[in-house]
């Protein structure tokens, strides 16, 4: 009888053990992902950097836009064209 108590007590060890390995297999699987999420979220930020400096060299060769906030100048009283 000894013996069968202590069968079943390891087997209930090692069912523990299984379950806390596989929550441990969980808890990685979503380390992993979080992180390939936030690999993908610093190539994004880097390619936006990449196109702010490619906008700013741009705007630099242009001059300033004219746009919506940027009305086009007033011409000259008397000015003809």
């Amino acid at each position: 009888m000894s013996l069968r108590t202590t069968v079943l007590g390891q087997q209930a060890v090692i069912t523990e053990l299984q379950a806390a390995d596989r929550r441990r297999l969980a808890a990685i699987t979503e380390l992993l992902a979080a992180e390939r999420k936030r690999q993908v979220f610093i190539k994004a930020l880097k390619l936006l950097k990449a196109l702010q400096t490619q906008m700013t060299a741009f705007q630099r060769q242009q001059g300033p836009t004219k746009g919506p906030t940027q009305p086009d100048a007033p011409e000259e009283a008397g000015s003809s064209s």
